[in-house]
């Protein structure tokens, strides 16, 4: 039987190239975003692949239409096994100059809409007692950075409220589990039609990564396992960790470089529209404008979800260096 799996911001981004990779497997998909131009472009690849999908236009900051994505995905697929958690909204302004339903629309998207996902998701797995669920993160679930307040909230919250839950399924002893995929700077559409009051063009912090190294890590995760919580290339786990060992060092850097760093030199029109509040007509696909730097694969992803290969190499170079020590001192 095909696993089902419902992946939300399915339209660009980390979410298509998620879809995409899910597809490749062979599930079916549920695909929920707001934007249909993108969701039907999504369906097609995926059908192309050879697999089923269901494309359901959805805010996910509205829980009722959640609520609705996932009884239609169940009534054309089949009971969901994986539910993904990937859509985000941002803006890009000083905090000073945010307006309060600015950053309140970025926290129903960002941080909500996994709430309610989650919620969702739940209802539907924890009577079967099987399920995965994957929330999307980024290091900045643990590091803020200048700029981007209100998505930085939004990461935190995700990563406290997903860890009281988790709390609450172990102490159930549910077999439903819970992880999160923590991300680095990714190269997606998103920084073509975020909201923005900066002078110049949005940018991800370098060192920047395809989005298909994101989807990866997702479909990874979303399998059996039992990893909490993943970290995506080593800029990612040299935030967090940086940010554990010294914070105040970082909260000065930050300030020193952190607002040049997200910026690119090409000056930004500031009536281009934007998707806060609407979604951008077209198919924008999986990748950004960033494709020229952007780098293919993550070695350190691929060592941590291969952590006993990497295990036995060590072992086998460690034999090596050891034979060849005894022979020399045998000469």
């Amino acid at each position: 039987m095909r696993e089902v799996v419902v992946v939300t911001g399915a339209s660009a981004g980390v979410g298509r190239a998620t879809a995409r990779a899910f597809a490749a497997r062979g599930a079916r998909v549920g695909l929920v975003a707001r934007g249909e131009d993108g969701l039907q472009a999504a369906r097609r690849e995926a059908e192309d692949m050879g697999t089923e999908a269901v494309v359901v236009p959805t805010d996910v900051a509205d829980p009722d239409a959640v609520e609705r994505a996932a009884a239609t995905i169940e009534e054309r697929l089949g009971p969901i096994d994986v539910w993904v958690n990937n859509a985000m909204v941002s803006v890009f302004s000083p905090f000073k100059e945010m307006e309060a339903e600015e950053f309140k629309r970025v926290t129903e998207v960002t941080y909500l809409g996994v709430v309610y996902g989650t919620m969702t998701a739940l209802r539907r797995m924890l009577p079967r007692d099987r399920g995965r669920i994957v929330q999307v993160g980024s290091a900045l679930a643990y590091r803020g950075i200048p700029l981007q307040s209100a998505y930085c909230g939004a990461k935190h919250a995700i990563q406290g409220f997903t860890e009281s839950v988790r709390c609450e399924l172990l102490h159930d002893k549910s077999q439903v589990t819970i992880a999160m995929v923590q991300m680095p700077a990714l190269n997606t559409p998103q920084f073509g039609w975020v909201k923005t009051r900066l002078p110049r063009h949005p940018q991800p912090v370098p060192p920047i990564f395809q989005p298909e190294v994101a989807a990866e890590a997702i479909v990874w995760a979303s399998a059996k396992h039992h990893r909490r919580e993943l970290y995506v290339g080593a800029p990612t786990t040299a935030t967090i960790l940086g940010d554990k060992l010294a914070s105040d060092t970082l909260d000065h850097y930050l300030g020193r470089t952190g607002v040049k760093s997200q910026q690119t030199d090409e000056a930004v029109d500031p009536e281009r529209p934007n998707n806060l509040w609407d979604p951008v007509p077209g198919d924008a696909g999986a990748h950004g404008s960033f494709d020229a730097r952007a780098r293919a694969r993550s070695f350190q992803l691929e060592a941590t979800t291969h952590r006993g290969l990497m295990g036995w190499a060590a072992v086998a170079t460690a034999l090596v260096f050891g034979i060849r020590r005894s022979v020399s001192r045998s000469r």
